[in-house]
């Protein structure tokens, strides 16, 4: 199923032709009215006329966050204030949010990214779609929202948080398809079966459109299981211009990039070289479309990798790789790298232990400890130390085999660890 079977089944050629064309007025674009990419461009000697090829896009300065907040909170935008119709940001929890503009185009553009993106993944016009997210400056809620209606989907906007009336209204209103992040999905879950309600009978989703967080494949086992749905991912970032830049097709092969607006790459994050095509390093994206905030070669912080292969379904976009992870959420402990999703992996596949869990990093003199906290389900095991330990001893033993080092395991309590109605808190960093 298509929303654009002409753009998203382009071959390959066409569509490259398409994306180099684009890359010139976007480059001559920022360099005629943002100065800091004309300083940018200044610094390295690059001429945005000089682009005969999409490789040359290599000798671009690259764009960080950082950026965002040395020119906040609109110096980094291309068209003037009055044509700007829309305003998103980041929560700014570390400090300035990232601040991001839309003129009406850019969200007649978003709006058809995310209708691909919702069709891919399954929804039409016959679904009844609850969005779960918060609404507000953060940008998923608004995304998604115009996407499905742009697809014809009733859309319910619950936003986030009162679950009880969330599962409630997904009863009452035969919601087919929810909009979450995983963590809040699989909370979702959890009330309703405390409720006494039966998913696939008295909930009858059909439809998990997931995002805003990682999601391993034993999570969304969990998810599925729990709630008796199908479950997609997309990406996206507020930078770049929320959901809408890729997204799982049914065959679940890979997310599709929206290619026409939003060119990839791949990089070794320490040499910022380009890696070759299946190689896992740093995601890169540039922005082909955008004219409030465009952005070249965006530093995502995500570990992916690309493949440029034709998808089974008949889309010829590159499909990227679930994320491994992010540069920023890995902890070096002792030497090794470790990433929430690698724990994650573990604990999901232990049926004694909920989906929900802690990491907390802490520091005994010189060397870096890593606790994992893990909820049990059935508190009763706590009444029987050997029963008690010999959990903690295998999940012990499973999380050294897949990190290569020991951690402390600590077993709590049924519900003793917060529940997150947006993306969930996993680590706790002491140091």
């Amino acid at each position: 199923m298509f929303f654009d079977k002409q753009i998203e089944t382009m071959p390959r050629d066409e569509l490259e032709k398409l994306q180099l064309e684009k890359l010139k007025k976007t480059a001559r674009y920022v360099y005629g009215n943002v100065k800091m990419y004309r300083d940018k461009f200044d610094a390295v000697g690059f001429n945005p006329d000089k682009i005969k090829a999409l490789s040359d896009i290599r000798h671009m300065p690259f764009t960080t966050k950082e950026d965002f907040r040395d020119n906040y909170p609109f110096g980094m935008f291309a068209a003037p204030k009055k044509d700007v119709v829309r305003i998103h940001a980041s929560s700014g929890t570390t400090g300035k949010p990232t601040v991001v503009g839309y003129t009406k185009n850019d969200l007649d553009m978003w709006s058809d990214c995310m209708a691909r993106i919702v069709t891919a993944a399954g929804a039409t016009d016959e679904d009844i779609i609850q969005i779960a997210f918060g609404y507000g400056l953060f940008t998923g809620a608004l995304g998604l929202h115009y996407g499905l209606e742009k697809i014809g989907a009733m859309v319910v906007p619950t936003s986030s948080g009162n679950t009880e009336k969330q599962i409630m209204l997904m009863k009452d209103f035969g919601t087919t398809g929810l909009v979450a992040t995983p963590s809040y999905a699989l909370h979702i879950g959890e009330v309703a079966r405390e409720l006494g309600y039966k998913p696939g009978k008295d909930i009858k989703l059909k439809h998990g459109i997931f995002g805003s967080e990682g999601c391993t494949e034993e999570m969304r086992v969990q998810i599925e299981n729990s709630l008796k749905l199908f479950v997609t991912d997309n990406y996206g970032m507020s930078e770049l211009i929320g959901p809408g830049v890729s997204g799982e097709c049914g065959l679940r092969c890979g997310l599709h990039f929206n290619e026409d607006h939003f060119l990839p790459e791949i990089i070794d994050a320490q040499t910022l070289e380009a890696l070759p095509e299946g190689e896992t390093g740093e995601l890169v994206i540039t922005t082909l479309s955008k004219e409030a905030l465009p952005v070249l070669r965006y530093r995502t912080k995500d570990l992916s990798r690309l493949d440029y292969s034709v998808c089974e379904c008949g889309r010829t976009h590159v499909r990227m790789s679930k994320t491994r992870g992010r540069t920023d959420d890995m902890m070096k402990i002792r030497g090794v790298n470790v990433f929430p999703s690698q724990i994650e992996s573990v604990i999901m596949t232990i049926e004694q232990v909920a989906p929900h869990y802690q990491l907390v990093v802490s520091r005994d003199g010189a060397q870096d400890m890593l606790e994992v906290r893990v909820e049990l389900v059935d508190g009763s095991i706590l009444d029987s130390y050997a029963n008690l330990e010999a959990l903690r001893v295998k999940i012990r033993h499973n999380l050294r085999n897949v990190l290569g080092i020991d951690t402390k395991v600590s077993l709590v309590e049924p519900r003793s660890i917060e529940r997150s109605m947006g993306k969930a808190k996993r680590i706790i960093d002491n140091r």
